[in-house]
């Protein structure tokens, strides 16, 4: 089959995905997106260049402005494949920046199944959740207007998927028909737990923690308030106290991947001032973004890992973390009891605003010993209930099937 996948990072939620349709070796895959420095074998890229926004726009269009301009670009590009002979079997991306919303009037006819991630509210997710960055009525506008995009997409009257149960009911009723689960899930061959890996000193540089010593982790894509970063980080000063055998390690960039940025500073940056003079800055390591490698050894080494966000789309790392096994401190909110179905079970909740309830959390998991192994065995076994790779992509396979009449 001749697959067309639009993501403006390459490969974004498709890497597993791709790979097994390259298993088959009769698949050909092209792939439309901004230009970075990732490959893979097997796919061709076709890149197009990030567009402007027009300074005429209206500030509160200017999200849609930009998918616009990333819609003409699309189609631009994908013209020029057709020319060339290429006619996609399905078109497969993701809706959020705008590339798929013109590709039908190129290929009439050619189902398209388009990612529909997050529907945006002004109230009941991420919105005004944490009164330290409010929102005021006036900007509400600007997002409710960054649904345009998922509007204009829902209007193509093709197909969708969702990952969880919970983006798939942010999303109107009238909607939801549309858009079916597919939940995605980790690889349970490569993302598993390693016991070994804690009768040998770790490390991570000059970094290291010895075998009788305590690790604490957190990760995010970047570390910014809508991750919990504010609050894993008010929490070091009590934690490091209480326990002097702990160390800590916070993987993340310091980009702005949700919300706002921080005027002439990252926050890490920020955060690290404020509690300068609170806490053993030595035994914490801020390594920026890990090799995909050194970052599952740390999820398999972690004694307590610490996953927080608002409420907002649950990140890869979560269910990795709870693939490998790990003993998870995760934040009170619907989209991650999705995951961590019952406190105690899968992982212990805290709440997600609470840095002194999270030392307190995080102190409670790497003294009780019981607690901890059972958390451990309770992530792992619902990652393999739940969470295996392979369901994701037979499901996804047999949704292309649905929609084409093939087989991949």
């Amino acid at each position: 089959m001749r697959y067309l996948f639009v993501h403006q990072n390459f490969p974004g939620q498709y890497l597993h995905v791709v790979r097994h349709l390259l298993k088959t070796r009769t698949n050909e895959i092209v792939f439309l997106s901004e230009p970075n420095q990732t490959r893979i074998d097997g796919v061709r890229r076709v890149i197009y260049q990030k567009p402007g926004v027009s300074r005429a726009a209206h500030p509160v269009l200017r999200d849609t402005d930009s998918a616009l301009r990333r819609a003409e670009a699309a189609a631009v590009l994908a013209r020029n494949l057709k020319a060339l002979g290429f006619a996609p079997d399905i078109i497969v991306g993701h809706h959020g920046w705008g590339e798929m919303l013109d590709l039908g009037d190129v290929w009439p006819g050619t189902p398209l199944l388009g990612y529909f991630e997050f529907y945006y509210q002004t109230e009941g997710q991420d919105v005004n959740f944490d009164p330290e960055f409010p929102m005021r009525p006036e900007q509400f506008p600007r997002i409710r207007a960054m649904n345009i995009v998922n509007h204009l997409a829902l209007a193509l009257g093709q197909h969708g998927q969702t990952p969880t149960h919970w983006q798939h009911s942010r999303y109107p009723a009238w909607a939801r028909e549309r858009i079916d689960v597919l939940p995605e899930g980790a690889d349970l061959a490569q993302c598993r737990p390693n016991p070994e890996i804690r009768t040998r000193p770790f490390t991570l540089g000059r970094f290291q923690v010895g075998p009788k010593e305590r690790l604490v982790t957190y990760v995010a894509r970047n570390l910014e308030p809508y991750r919990g970063f504010h609050i894993m980080m008010r929490a070091l000063p009590d934690l490091l106290r209480a326990r002097p055998d702990v160390k800590v390690v916070l993987v993340g960039g310091d980009d702005v991947s949700y919300g706002s940025r921080l005027s002439g500073s990252t926050w890490r940056a920020h955060y690290q001032r404020e509690i300068a003079g609170r806490y053993d800055a030595s035994r914490v390591l801020l390594p920026g973004q890990l090799p995909y490698a050194d970052y599952l050894r740390l999820l398999q080494r972690s004694d307590a890992h610490v996953y927080l966000t608002y409420p907002f789309v649950a990140s890869w790392s979560l269910r990795e973390a709870m693939a490998c096994g790990a003993a998870i401190v995760a934040s009170d909110v619907e989209p991650v009891r999705e995951f961590i179905t019952a406190d105690r079970r899968q992982g212990l909740l805290t709440p997600p605003l609470d840095p002194h309830r999270l030392a307190e959390n995080i102190l409670l998991l790497l003294e009780d010993r019981a607690l901890n192994r059972k958390l451990r065995r309770g992530a792992r076994l619902h990652a393999e209930r739940h969470l295996d790779l392979e369901t994701y992509l037979a499901a996804f396979t047999a949704k292309v099937a649905a929609l084409t009449g093939r087989t991949t």
